[in-house]
């Protein structure tokens, strides 16, 4: 086996729904036990297997296959979608290969990882009740566990066997017309909204570690450590609002994000201090186009100005309050209603450019910077995307269903590195062009980063998942050179892997001198952790995990201090 269990995880366990719930040993602290370490190596294909476990005294034993599911296409479907088999595990993980000494820290990857309520099975891959992954790094060593996120919404879902508020797809069932009226007034209170904080996880500049999704009561404080919930990130001030950008840009010094206007189509552009629980307007935007804002899951910055994008896949009020989903879920395509994107001065509020760009579609901005003239003046913002080609599909095509009924068709929806240039020079219009050839990386993008010591400046590296056709979802990792326009990729036949995320060396002056770290799903129904080098893009280590694990989404890296 590849992995050693720590012994007070194996006590005292009780099933739910095919789930260990452990005592409170589990609140022990997962990352600094066993320190009895001992390490062997043997060659292996050139890789070093360096054994860094502790003593063998209990083994988890990895859960049974998963039965088939409604809606697959025979036999057990995908691990990458299958529901994560226990609520928690611990432990530390066989290492093939040298995970660089310099790396000390914790990643921490958030994600939907359970698709189910009892014997009701979810409908979208944003549905999922959210499933928080620790990877542990010191002295080449690799410690790791995972837990759920313990959200108002997951615990009612626990208690009553049913879906108790709206998530991203589903709605909780009235058991009459009356429950239906009081359910619809709840949602415009905001009380039915879910607080299941599966899409990302932050470290705030004060070291507090924070996991979000759209709704802002779905900000929910965790310890690194032991990944378990502390409780809510309660905002101290008065600017309401039931939403905001799954995605904010945090840094040491701040915490900004947006926050969309539904009743006055707009945004708010906010600031929030480190050790502050406070959000203080930087600005406000207007929208273009519409009557209502467009969706904004993330949003690009550069050293001076915070990109606001006005996208036509907007929110719709008719279908949040639907209870069955549109293929469009709460959004509407409206390009009669165009595109735009505004520039606004972080200082000042005020906004120096509004433009119409090209219609597109995207989830996730990578970066932005300030284009400068020979005489130093900027001129204009670039800001990059994983740009879907304009095309709302991609959003039904992460139906669970679709996920895991993948048949050998090549049915991902093309995407690009989309390249925005906003001039600053009173232009009514900006350009969308592909940064590079899309069939660099497969024709497949998104789930990206970039070293964080370049966020808001030119930069000439992103890592991001693309595509190895035929499939049906991204299913490489590839490190793009936006300089060259030339693209690296990883592949494993069935594998599925997770956001690629930087983490650079420290006292590195190369942009890519770093690792990429990435969770792996196989098709065989096992998994691990992946390192490849930042610079070479070649593995140097990798950890199987006792069992494989779901599909996750964004991640963090918490140094050790």
């Amino acid at each position: 086996m590849a992995f050693i269990a720590s012994p007070t995880l194996m006590r005292s366990s009780i099933s739910w729904q095919n789930m260990v719930v452990c005592d409170n040993s589990c609140r022990d602290k997962f990352l600094f036990r066993n320190k009895d370490i001992y390490k062997g190596g043997r060659n292996l294909q050139n890789h070093s297997t360096v054994a860094n476990v502790a003593s063998p005294s209990h083994v988890i034993a990895p859960p049974p296959p998963p039965e088939k599911l409604p809606g697959t296409t025979g036999g057990k479907h995908h691990v990458a979608w299958t529901s994560v088999p226990q609520e928690r595990w611990e432990g530390e993980l066989l290492v093939q290969g040298h995970i660089p000494l310099w790396l000390k820290g914790t990643y921490i990857r958030n994600g939907p990882g359970m698709w189910n309520i009892g014997d009701y099975n979810f409908r979208h891959l944003f549905d999922g009740y959210a499933t928080l992954v620790g990877l542990h790094f010191e002295d080449g060593q690799l410690t790791a566990g995972h837990r759920q996120i313990e959200s108002q919404a997951y615990q009612a879902a626990k208690k009553n066997q049913k879906i108790c508020y709206r998530e991203f797809s589903e709605v909780p069932k009235a058991e009459n017309f009356l429950a239906y009226v009081g359910e619809l007034a709840s949602l415009f209170s905001g009380s039915s909204l879910t607080d299941n904080a599966n899409t990302g996880v932050v470290k705030l500049g004060d070291g507090r570690v924070v996991c979000l999704t759209e709704t802002q009561k779905g900000s929910i404080v965790i310890d690194p450590e032991t990944l378990e919930t502390i409780g809510k990130f309660e905002y101290s001030d008065s600017l309401g609002g039931l939403i905001h950008s799954a995605h904010p840009i945090v840094t040491d010094k701040e915490f900004l994000t947006l926050i969309p206007d539904l009743v006055k189509p707009g945004y708010l552009v906010v600031r929030m201090e480190p050790g502050s629980n406070e959000r203080n307007v930087i600005g406000r935007v207007d929208c273009r186009g519409g009557s209502s804002p467009g969706w904004v899951h993330s949003f690009p910055v550069t050293q001076h100005y915070v990109i606001v994008p006005e996208m036509p896949l907007r929110y719709c009020a008719q279908n949040l309050l639907r209870a069955e989903p549109t293929p469009l879920y709460k959004f509407q395509w409206h390009p009669e209603s165009k595109a735009f994107m505004h520039v606004m001065c972080k200082t000042s509020g005020k906004i120096v450019a509004s433009v119409e760009v090209p219609l597109f579609v995207t989830f996730h901005f990578i970066n932005a910077y300030e284009e400068e003239d020979e005489d130093g003046r900027v001129t204009a913002v670039i800001a990059d995307c994983c740009e879907h080609n304009s095309n709302t599909g991609i959003l039904d095509k992460l139906r669970l269903q679709n996920l895991r009924s993948f048949n050998g068709k090549d049915v991902l929806p093309d995407a690009k590195v989309g390249r925005f240039r906003i001039p600053l020079d009173g232009s009514p219009y900006g350009t969308l062009e592909a940064a590079l050839d899309p069939n660099e990386h497969g024709r497949g993008m998104d789930m990206c980063s970039i070293n964080p010591n370049y966020l808001g400046m030119k930069y000439r590296y992103t890592y991001a998942c693309g595509a190895q056709r035929p499939c049906n979802f991204p299913n490489t990792l590839t490190k793009i050179d936006l300089e060259l326009k030339r693209a690296k990729n990883w592949y494993e036949e069935g594998a599925v892997p997770s956001e690629p995320f930087f983490v650079p060396r420290p006292g590195a002056t190369e942009e890519d001198d770093g690792v990429v770290i990435s969770i792996i799903s196989e098709k065989n129904g096992e998994g691990y952790a992946l390192v490849l080098d930042g610079s070479t893009f070649e593995e140097v280590a990798r950890a199987k995990f006792p069992y494989g694990l779901p599909y996750g989404l964004h991640g963090c890296w918490v140094p050790k201090q």
